[in-house]
Order: C-alpha cells, then structure tokens, then sequence
C-alpha cells in the first residue's frame, strides 16, 4: 500500500517507503490518535480523537470488483459529519456488550502467536452472534489462502464487539443510505462505491481492547462488495487496517492482499500506464527489482533463488516488466500473483515473505511451561511446534537424543542427574520446510525455551 494514486492520477511523485529489514514498513500520512478511552457513542475522548482524525488523510487501497488490479487514493481518517452516530446512546445492557472481546482460534498465548483481530460494524446488539459467524467464516476463507493453510496453528483469532445504534452500512445500497454505525463504515467513500472507509480512530480504540492486535480486519455488515486497505502504524502495534464487506464472497481476498503488505512487506504488483518508467533507487520490497533475471542471478539478488521454477500463481518465475505502479523500469517475480489481481496465489517468492512475516509475530516453539522459574527433575514439561517442525532436547547443551520430537518431557527422563546441582534443559524448533530459502529469513524459522532445573 503506498502514496496517493487514482483514477485520475495528479502527479507523479515518488510513492512514499520506509526501508526495513526484507521489505518496507506501512507509514501513515501522520502517527495515529490515542486510543479513545470513552464509548464510541460518548463525548469527551471518543470526540476529540474524532476531530484531529477529521484533519488528517490516509491512503487506502481499494477495489473496484473481484478479479480487477486495485488503486489507490487518500482518504479522511474519520467519517464524514453526515455518518456520524448521532441517533441516540447506546443503552446500559448494549454499552455492557460493546467492547467484549471472544476467542475464535487460540492456539497459544499472545506472545508466541501472530494475533488477527476482527471488529465488526453494522451489527446491533442482537446481531453481535451473527458477527461472530462472519468472523469464524472470513477467517477460514482467508486461512484457506496459501501459505496461510500449511500455518494456521501460528495463528490466534479474536473478535471484538462493536455494538451499532442500526444494522447495515452507509452507503448499502445506494449512495444516499446513512446508518448509525459503531465505527461509522461507509461505501462511495471518495465517490467512490466499492471503496469501503472507516474511522480509523474508533478502529484503534476498539483493537486495543484485544490482547494484543497483529492483524486487524474489519467486517462490516454487507452483502455488497467492497474493501479497502489503509496505511497506517498504530499505537496498538498493528500495521495497516483491512475493511470487507462480511458477506460478500469475494471480500476475502481484499484482507489476504491487504496481509501481503502488512506481514509480508510485499510491495503491489500492478502499474498504471500514466506512471510511465520508474528510475530511481533499487526498491526496498522483495519482489520489486530495476534488475533483469540474469542479473538477478548473476548478483544473486532478491528472489534469484526461485527463477526458472514453476509457481503457484502460474508460469515460471522470473524478471516481468511492469510493477510497483510503473509500466517500466520495474520488474516483478511472475506475471499474476494476488499482489497484481485479486482471486490469485501468491508466487514463491511471494509465499517466502508471507512466511517470514508469520514468524516475525509468531514462534516454532511456544510453552506454557515458565522458563523465569526453576523446574523439578519430575515436573513435566510441555511445548507446542509449528505443524511440520523438528524439535529437539538438550541437557547443559548436549542433545538428549531419545526426547526429539517429544512434546512432553521430564528433566529426569531426559537424563538430567539427580546431583543436587542446577542444570539447563532446553527446547529448540526448526521449521524446516521448502518454502524459505532465503538464510536470512530461515533464521526467523527457529526458536528456544530454556528451564533451569534444581537436583
């Protein structure tokens, strides 16, 4: 997701990026407001984070129908005056409901999961049940995407209630239709009508009631489709916000492209013609590069390690002209990855980064075992490995071969002596699959515990 871009394109400025460590970081057009404190529907801080959001513009990626390359534009943070809730307050039993967090995937704690957080709007408070289906639902969708299906145990899922004065969203059908909503979702944003904006502000104060927000996906309630995908860094810690209509079948390849920048800092693939030929610096992002495929293979850059092989988004990979936004002076990995059109794979080297940026927000190896106390030679001692990765044991660093792959052990079992001396038993997990070739990335595929254990 990047700098102003849209159907009618107004200049040619360098699109902004902020260089990080394999990819780029999503920046806002400013830092985001404070998380609101107040209900959504109450004045105060909700109100005065809804008026410095109203001077602010974000950029959004949106999409014009399924299957079709995206654009860009920029956007207001906050909802127009029109959108705003205004009908009434929420009552004592909706306002106890708003703001309940719900597990719909946990599959370890926060700290060694990558957290994906949905907020719903357009949902009353009778409609909050019906919320958590379309969650449960988006979420299997998008976690039956490649490479998302091979790692979906690195993954929590919650929910966030976001309780709505009215059902439905503004903008659904038609361009005139306003309702009263939580977190004020609107079609023809930018007069645009696919293009499905949000307060970002009430976003954040709803994310960070979360315990931890890695990935944020808002549904609103419609069977129209729509999305958007914002650029931003919150002070919650998420990168970007991804918006899809929640019934619509397709919108869950807006949040898996929107995840492509978020997690797996991939730049877009597609170009405009007005851009014309690209001639600044080597990009930052993985698969953008001024280089041809025999030199990338010749300097061994970027994505040299897959050319020639056959991807899951179809054909060979390569060096294809076009990318980043610009026609030329650009290439990309393969011709038609879901970083260019919507409903596509994402290609090798793409799924590489996706993979990378799992395990920058997740671990090989978790347990719920404490590691800042001393253990018994008799406690047990449990962990949890990625689908697919080895794991071994070691006692004062020597490798207690019997116990690999074990995901139950005793320190006496694994041989550690009964001498009245504290000793170090330790886990470690590799993933070892195909997937990452990159030793820089692979290394991100590793992990350890280590408990100390008293005689």
């Amino acid at each position: 997701m990047r700098r102003r871009i849209r159907s009618r394109i107004r200049s040619r400025i360098p699109l902004r990026t902020a260089a990080v460590a394999g990819g780029i970081a999503l920046a806002a057009a400013a830092a985001m407001t404070a998380p609101a404190t107040a209900s959504p529907g109450a004045s105060g801080s909700s109100a005065a984070a809804d008026a410095a959001s109203s001077q602010r513009t974000l950029d959004v990626e949106y999409f014009t129908g399924p299957g079709g390359h995206p654009r860009h534009t920029e956007v207001p943070a906050a909802a127009p005056e029109r959108l705003t809730r205004a009908a009434r307050s929420l009552s004592a039993k909706e306002a106890a409901a708003d703001g309940q967090v719900g597990s719909v995937v946990g599959n370890g704690t926060t700290a060694d999961k990558l957290d994906v957080v949905f907020i719903g709007d357009g949902y009353t408070a009778g409609q909050q049940e019906d919320f958590h289906a379309d969650a449960r639902s988006k979420w299997e969708q998008m976690s039956a995407v490649q490479p998302y299906a091979s790692y979906k145990d690195l993954f929590n899922v919650w929910t966030v209630d976001a309780v709505s004065n009215q059902s439905g969203v503004s903008g659904d059908p038609s361009k005139g239709v306003v309702k009263d909503t939580a977190l004020g979702s609107y079609f023809w944003c930018d007069d645009i009508e696919r293009l499905l904006c949000v307060n970002t502000a009430k976003v954040e104060s709803y994310a960070a009631k979360a315990p931890q927000a890695d990935l944020v996906v808002v549904l609103s309630n419609s069977t129209k489709y729509g999305g958007a995908g914002y650029t931003l860094t919150s002070q919650v810690g998420y990168d970007g916000i991804a918006t899809a209509a929640s019934d619509h079948a397709d919108s869950d390849q807006i949040a898996v492209h929107e995840t492509g920048h978020s997690l797996g800092k991939l730049a877009d693939e597609y170009f405009y013609p007005e851009y014309g030929t690209y001639t600044g610096a080597e990009p930052d992002e993985s698969n953008a590069t001024k280089l041809s495929a025999a030199q990338l293979t010749a300097q061994q850059k970027k994505w040299y390690r897959w050319i020639g092989q056959t991807s899951p988004d179809g054909g060979t990979v390569g060096a294809y002209e076009g990318g980043r936004y610009y026609p030329k002076g650009i290439n990309r990995p393969t011709d038609n990855s879901i970083m260019r059109t919507l409903g596509r794979e994402f290609s090798l080297p793409g799924r590489e980064a996706m993979i990378a940026g799992f395990y920058r927000h997740a671990s090989a190896l978790s347990s719920r075992t404490a590691t800042g106390t001393a253990v018994k030679r008799s406690a047990g001692i449990e962990v949890d490995v990625a689908k697919g990765a080895s794991l071994k044991w070691y006692v004062d660093g020597a490798e207690a071969t019997a116990a690999n792959g074990k995901t139950s052990v005793t320190p006496a079992a694994l041989g550690v002596p009964s001498d009245g001396a504290t000793h170090k038993v330790t886990a470690k997990a590799t993933d070892g699959t195909s997937a990452v070739k990159d030793p820089a990335l692979r290394k991100l595929l590793s992990d350890s515990r280590t408990w100390k254990v008293t005689g």
